[in-house]
């Protein structure tokens, strides 16, 4: 439960700050924020998988970037539903959607450093056991990052 506020509160926060980034969005509140990121995760649970399954055969023929533009479109959806959020247009849109899944997951993956050693998780859960996992990283002698 504790994961699935966390991830609520930071696609939230990315949203504040894509105004910023973006000409054409426009995001009034934290409360907005908040609000936009709930529609958008629903909708992303309910109505995502169901346009990937409608779009397969373009999904394919584009070698998976159409799914950029099912972002696109969930998040002009999602601006929609939610007053307080403008979104002027399908340019700004598809950048919100490309800025908002970028943050996300450069957000969720998790770094701890040991001993010299750098670890990176791309898992979301407990940190993996096992080197096939994570990405293990060591300084070398002359200051060098190599990979273990």
């Amino acid at each position: 439960m504790i994961r699935v506020l966390s991830q609520w509160l930071v696609t939230a926060l990315i949203v504040l700050a894509i105004p910023h980034l973006v000409s054409g969005i426009e995001v009034d509140s934290l409360g907005t924020a908040l609000a936009l990121a709930l529609v958008l995760g629903l909708l992303n649970v309910l109505l995502k998988p169901l346009l990937i399954f409608i779009t397969l055969p373009f999904t394919v023929l584009s070698f998976g970037f159409f799914l950029l533009v099912i972002n696109a479109f969930v998040f002009w959806m999602s601006a929609q539903w939610v007053s307080g959020v403008k979104v002027e247009g399908f340019g700004p849109a598809f950048w919100a959607s490309l800025i908002l899944s970028l943050g996300s997951s450069l957000l969720s993956f998790k770094v701890k450093k040991e001993e010299g050693k750098v670890r990176w998780f791309f898992e979301k859960r407990t940190p993996p056991k096992t080197s096939d996992q994570a990405l293990d990283l060591e300084k070398d002698p002359e200051g060098k990052w190599r990979q273990l």
